[in-house]
């Protein structure tokens, strides 16, 4: 019952970050599940990771959505296109051994922090209306972020938002918002795809998913105060992913 606990706590701080930055939270929810809940084998967090990543993204979608901040024929042709990538990324991790791979996604971690230490801008009067020229560079954009999203069993929406608001035109908010169906897209594919290895601890799925419930619901105020103050809070974010990034490191280092 604790373990169940602890990884809907995790769920809940998982949707939480997910839904005030964006992207950036679901890097941390390996971490959370090794290290708090107690998995013990690496590809099992990562596929337990991916699922609740998944179902967490949908519910912190639904709230951009009602917001009408989605922009859905640009957001879907990329999850279309980045879900081959992520079954190609996840069936590659899967046979990776467990302290390599977490080797890996210490280094993947820190590329998220160094990401969000980087200053996005995005204009509303750039923003590209939906035609056929677009669909190349969302599709590719989408595949190669979709293939890191698998590999790693992470979100990856600090590679979606650039990557939308650099294909059409977005503003950080409508990226963000927009980034959430590859977000539920990549990890729904990646958690499919350990499961048939039976690689997916099913009930920690649901508890960090009804945590994730919660989470999203907190983060949604916070998310529409921080005003001024969200380049501050995501780069106290982006700090906090570095040291638990060095900690991964040691850990599977020393393991």
């Amino acid at each position: 019952m604790t373990t169940l606990a602890l990884a809907a706590l995790s769920g809940g701080i998982v949707a939480l970050f997910l839904t005030v930055f964006g992207g950036g939270g679901s890097v941390l929810a390996v971490p959370l599940l090794l290290y708090v809940v107690g998995v013990a084998e690496p590809h099992v967090a990562i596929g337990v990771s991916a699922a609740g990543v998944s179902l967490n993204a949908l519910t912190a979608l639904l709230g951009q959505a009602r917001a009408g901040r989605v922009r859905w024929p640009h957001a879907l042709t990329f999850a279309a296109f980045g879900i081959a990538g992520a079954w190609a990324g996840s069936s590659l991790a899967k046979m990776v051994d467990g302290d390599r791979l977490l080797l890996a996604f210490a280094a993947a971690m820190a590329a998220v922090a160094l990401a969000m230490l980087r200053p996005l801008r995005g204009s509303e009067a750039l923003m590209r209306p939906y035609a056929v020229a677009l669909v190349p560079r969302l599709g590719v954009a989408g595949a190669t972020v979709g293939a890191a999203s698998g590999f790693f069993g992470i979100g990856g929406g600090f590679l979606i938002v650039p990557g939308l608001m650099t294909a059409a035109g977005m503003t950080l908010a409508v990226a963000q918002a927009s980034s959430l169906v590859s977000v539920a897209a990549f990890g729904a594919t990646t958690a499919i795809n350990y499961s048939l290895s039976g690689l997916v601890a099913w009930p920690l799925v649901a508890a960090m998913a009804a945590g994730g419930a919660v989470g999203t619901l907190l983060g949604m105020p916070i998310s529409d105060r921080l005003g001024a103050n969200a380049a501050l809070g995501r780069r106290l974010f982006a700090g906090l992913i570095l040291t638990v990034a060095a900690y991964v490191a040691w850990q599977a280092l020393t393991a």
